[in-house]
Order: structure tokens, then sequence, then C-alpha cells
């Protein structure tokens, strides 16, 4: 038995929402980390699974998702500088004591 296109946009979308709730609901910057590496995961899923449905034969969804897999490593030592950098101030991750970085 075969998965058909609309499975693959049911894992994507249940994916992407769960980021999304993460994003809203978090309160520390590693849960945000997280949140945001899974939308780009449920990005990835949908690059591929349009390829393989829609342009068997194109390599251009596999070159996509292999630049969102960099872009999300690219993302993750950034943000993960950021933490570090943040803990060290604060001595805390939680995002709602972090408001004294403005200007």
């Amino acid at each position: 038995m075969t998965a058909g296109l609309m499975a693959y946009m049911l894992i994507s979308v249940t994916m992407f929402g769960l980021g999304i709730y993460g994003l809203m609901e978090r309160r520390n910057l590693v849960g945000l980390l997280i949140s945001v590496e899974l939308m780009l995961n449920a990005a990835g899923i949908n690059f591929m699974a349009f390829n393989y449905y829609l342009m068997p034969d194109k390599v251009d969804g596999q070159i996509m998702t292999i630049f969102v897999i960099g872009l999300a490593a690219a993302e993750a030592t950034l943000f993960l500088a950021i933490v570090f950098a943040v803990f060290r101030y604060y001595r805390s991750i939680n995002v709602e004591k972090v408001d004294h970085l403005r200007g």
C-alpha cells in the first residue's frame, strides 16, 4: 500500500501546525528553536512530496529540500549562539525576561 500526496500533505500540515503552536505557546528559547525546526521540516516534506508526485523526473524538490536543511542548520547555529549569549547575560532562557534588549 502506498501513501498518496494527501497523506504527505496531512503529515506536513500537522507538523507545521504543531510548530506554529509551539512558537505561540513556548516561553523557552530552546522550545522556540525546536518549533522553527519543525516548521522547516514540514516545508521539506512538502517539497519532496510535490516533487515525487507532480514532477517525478526532475530534482527541483530535492534541491529545495537540501536548501531548507542547510538553512535550518545555519538558523540553528545562529539561534544557539544567541541563546548562549542571552543565558550568559540574564542567567535564564525565558523569553519574557529578555525584553531588555531593546535599544
